[in-house]
Parts: structure tokens; C-alpha cells; sequence
């Protein structure tokens, strides 16, 4: 399973924008998308799930169960 951090920059880089590019159509601050691709751990949940939104996703809780099924399989 990738980290989110791997998750939001290939995705960002698939669709050929750069961090500011992304951060403006995202509506969101360019230090956000920094954060994010850093994988820092201070993070506004509000604004990761609005970037997260850009690609037709949410951040919501996973079982640490479900995750290791699917991590070994």
C-alpha cells in the first residue's frame, strides 16, 4: 500500500502539473502540497482530503487488520 505522500506526487505528476499548479486547482496552499509530498506528519485532514478530492479520493480510517491482509496477499 503506498504512503500517501508517494500516493499524491505520482498522481500530481501524472497529470503534468507542478506542486503550484497543483496547490492553485486544488485550492489549496502550495506549503500543503509540500507537506503532503514531504510526508510530514502535521497535517490538516480537511485540506489532505481536499487534494486528495482532485483524484476522486478520501482519507478515512482503515482497519490495521484489513491493511496487513492486503499488504500480505
Amino acid at each position: 500500500m503506498k504512503e500517501l505522500s508517494e500516493f499524491v506526487k505520482e498522481r500530481r505528476k501524472e497529470v503534468g502539473l507542478t506542486q503550484e499548479e497543483f496547490a492553485d486547482r486544488a485550492g489549496v496552499a502550495l506549503t500543503v502540497i509540500r507537506k503532503i509530498e514531504q510526508n510530514k506528519t502535521n497535517l490538516n485532514l480537511e485540506k489532505v482530503n481536499q487534494v486528495l478530492k482532485m483524484f476522486g479520493h478520501k482519507l478515512v480510517p482503515v482497519s490495521l487488520k484489513e491493511v496487513n491482509d492486503n499488504e500480505t496477499s
